[in-house]
């Protein structure tokens, strides 16, 4: 079985296990059925991603990045987000922000963007291509947070409706398993030569932000400020 496969694979029963462990926890709450959707979601993804675990020919072959993955994944997203079951407001797909909201939201948005700021300060790469630029402004941001802060996210709200107020918005499990999920996404890795790998420090910059991501969508109702801050955390690091 291909690396890519098994990976995802190991993904999916991560998330069904801690799905159903949780669910236990208040069944009234708990809709295995969305926790089934959410699995589904994470599979179309990663298959997407990888261009349908290489099956796809890249049209993009001589480039550096993976632009067509990248577009294939967010054009499924956009489709699942225009489903009566989703709706592209209840995913966060609108420029339109709740009233009031941006009084607290543009602060905290900021604040990100001086940590990542400071990070590159700190940790200064190599001088970037204009394509790898053009990249990190753009994809990183514009496909993964519509996947997970919108539909994901969504799905697993649904899938979990216990709710804590916190901080000016709802909590539940759905975000703190979006955003595992989204920190697994970058810190595990698998290779047939080496088995799984897991790097701690790379799951606490990926995981540890989308939380402030999680909070920005859930305050403003809307992806904007998640998708700017995003993508302007990945380019200010090859900027400075």
């Amino acid at each position: 079985m291909p690396d890519p496969v098994l990976f995802i694979l190991a993904v999916v029963a991560m998330l069904v296990t801690a799905g159903f462990a949780l669910g236990l926890t208040d069944r009234g709450g708990f809709s295995p059925r969305w926790l089934f959707v959410a699995a589904g979601l994470v599979v179309i993804n990663d298959a997407l991603l990888t261009n349908f675990y290489g099956a796809l020919p890249d049209l993009f072959g001589a480039s550096d990045w993976n632009w067509q993955g990248k577009l294939l994944a967010l054009a499924a997203t956009l489709a699942i987000a225009a489903h009566p079951a989703f709706g592209w407001r209840r995913s966060g797909l609108t420029l339109k922000q709740n009233a009031g909201s941006l009084r607290a939201a543009v602060p905290v948005a900021a604040l990100y963007c001086l940590f990542f700021l400071a990070l590159a300060l700190s940790f200064p790469n190599e001088p970037a291509s204009g394509e790898t630029l053009a990249f990190q402004l753009t994809k990183p941001g514009l496909e993964e947070e519509p996947f997970y802060r919108g539909i994901l996210l969504l799905a697993l709200n649904e899938a979990f409706r216990g709710r804590i107020r916190l901080l000016g918005i709802d909590w539940g499990w759905g975000a703190v398993l979006s955003c595992a999920l989204f920190g697994l996404a970058h810190a595990l890795s698998y290779s047939a030569g080496d088995g799984f790998q897991f790097d701690v420090i790379t799951m606490a910059l990926t995981a540890g932000p989308s939380f402030l991501a999680v909070w920005l969508r859930e305050r403003t109702g809307s992806l904007l400020l998640p998708v700017a801050m995003h993508n302007f955390g990945n380019a200010i690091m090859l900027v400075v």
